[in-house]
């Protein structure tokens, strides 16, 4: 006699994607004369990559300024004064993860 096994698959269906997704903001036509802020997540080496992303932006691509805040740990968001502070300051915002 045979058995037979029933298997379950977990994997839930894919939602679809929207046909169109609205943009807060227009995008950047260039970078020359704009303020790029990092959000350094507090995982190691992301602040030499944010560093070295920061230099070659200003050297390459004209940026202005470069502003980095490192969040106080990988689990938690940053401070809203940081958020706060780069709406007001900032064209562009990069956060990232290092390791």
């Amino acid at each position: 006699m045979t058995e037979s096994i029933i298997l379950y698959d977990p994997t839930a269906p894919r939602a679809k994607a929207p046909d169109r997704i609205e943009i807060a903001r227009p995008t950047l036509a260039s970078l020359a004369g704009k303020v790029v802020g990092f959000i350094d997540n507090a995982k190691p080496n992301f602040n030499h990559l944010a560093d070295d992303i920061g230099e070659l932006l200003m050297s390459k691509y004209g940026v202005k300024q470069v502003l980095k805040r490192r969040k106080r740990a990988a689990s938690v968001p940053a401070p809203d004064e940081v958020y706060r502070e780069y709406v007001e300051q900032c064209d562009l915002v990069i956060t990232g993860s290092g390791d």
